[in-house]
């Protein structure tokens, strides 16, 4: 698999070309199948795919991890330069997702305009879909340990108040090559930790080559604190260490003080995935 980063918060120092934003989306080109995990909150990884010789036309399909904006919006643009592609999302609740901090509070969801042009380009999926060989769409998410605590400043409002958001608009992508497992966790608000359960159980005694994205160790984004304490944050690295996973590229969503402290504990293990970055998984 070779894995390229099409947008995030941050970007390689070398690649000044290249524009960032509050968001994520990966290329991915395996097994003969071209798919874009998450799209970004505009057409900035359509910009940027350009300039990393990403062809947006070629793309076989779309999976979007949850309805944020910084995940999803970016689909219009998608669609305007991908004429065969279906775009997968999880079935849900229409709703609306909103971020409430200390008496500030913003929109943080999907443009609904979205969802209603091209209809007959989405599907919804409420259950584990292997879109193509070997690469599963997965609904039903662990709940074994604890969702990250920066999900307390997260919320939905479906017209009967505001409620803490479930996620029960997330979804895990995995891909099966011949020699292991890779995990992707958009934002991992159901938490990364059972997101790793969820593949390990589907696909019993096989190795995770790597989990990608970012794992929601964040506090507040604004100023970059983290969710929870340093304890917190080192007992999941620990925990991830109980897995047999080789590989963890992460950003967005992770944080860097978060990632600092995951670094400590997972050593060579855990690496930084920011804009321009490609890898061979």
């Amino acid at each position: 698999m070779k894995l390229t980063a099409l947008v995030d918060n941050t970007r390689l120092d070398n690649r000044t070309d290249l524009a960032v934003e509050r968001g994520l989306s990966l290329h991915v080109n395996t097994m003969g199948r071209q798919v874009l995990f998450d799209a970004g909150s505009s057409k900035t990884f359509c910009d940027n795919a350009a300039l990393l010789n990403v062809k947006i036309q070629d793309i076989d399909a779309a999976v979007i991890s949850h309805r944020h904006h910084d995940h999803c919006n970016g689909v219009s643009h998608f669609l305007e330069r991908n004429s065969k592609a279906l775009v997968h999302f999880r079935e849900c609740e229409e709703t609306d997702y909103c971020f409430k901090a200390f008496g500030f509070k913003t929109n943080v969801g999907i443009d609904k305009n979205l969802l209603l042009n091209a209809k007959e380009r989405f599907n919804f999926v409420n259950k584990t879909t292997e879109i193509f060989p070997n690469i599963f769409i997965i609904t039903k998410i662990s709940s074994k340990y604890k969702q990250p605590k920066g999900n307390q400043y997260l919320f939905t409002n479906s017209g009967m108040g505001c409620k803490p958001d479930t996620f029960d608009h997330e979804l895990l992508m995995v891909i099966k090559e011949s020699d292991g497992l890779i995990v992707f966790t958009g934002c991992a608000h159901s938490g990364v930790l059972n997101m790793v359960e969820t593949a390990v159980a589907l696909f019993p005694d096989t190795r995770i080559k790597a989990v990608v994205g970012g794992f929601h160790l964040v506090g507040l984004p604004l100023f970059n604190s983290i969710g929870g304490s340093k304890k917190d944050i080192e007992a999941i690295g620990q925990t991830l260490l109980s897995y047999p996973i080789d590989k963890l590229y992460t950003g967005h969503c992770t944080g860097m003080k978060a990632y600092g402290l995951l670094k400590g504990v997972l050593g060579d293990r855990l690496e930084h995935l920011p804009t321009g970055r490609s890898v061979v998984i």
